[in-house]
């Protein structure tokens, strides 16, 4: 998508230098990409300690297995 915006030039020069990118596009696009993962993570973090998970994790590796096991079957038996 092409965009016209005016960006100071010493402030893409500097992300130029930092993200070792070869062009102003390329910079920008790691910027923007590594602003939204921040921001993600930030979300993330802010969920710390409000979402319970009551897991059972041998019930879940034996429902795992059985479901690996059914699968193997399946595929033994098409063959």
């Amino acid at each position: 998508m092409r965009t016209t915006l005016n960006l100071d030039d010493q402030l893409i020069k500097e992300l130029m230098q930092i993200t070792g990118a070869r062009t102003k596009t390329e910079a920008i696009h790691q910027a923007i990409a590594a602003f939204i993962r921040q921001k993600r993570l930030e979300g993330l973090k802010a969920l710390s300690g409000k979402v319970r998970l009551d897991l059972d994790w041998r019930t879940l590796e034996k429902q795992e297995l059985k479901a690996q096991e059914q699968r193997e079957r399946r595929l033994r038996g098409h063959r």
